[in-house]
């Protein structure tokens, strides 16, 4: 069974990378204080770990 984490996109997403843009949006996030859901898989701890600095990760 997949655990469920809450993730909080806290920084802007202008004046970064593309590719950090398109993880962004393949995560549903792209505005300030927007809060998804998702299951704790190792392909989302890939993402996570490109753009760790502009999210909170709560469990």
């Amino acid at each position: 069974m997949y655990k469920i984490l809450k993730i909080k996109q806290i920084r802007s997403s202008i004046g970064i990378k593309p590719k950090h843009k398109i993880i962004l949006k393949n995560l549903g996030l792209g505005k300030i204080n927007k809060i998804i859901k998702i299951k704790k898989t190792k392909s989302t701890y890939g993402m996570i770990k490109i753009i760790y600095y502009m999210i909170n990760i709560q469990d």
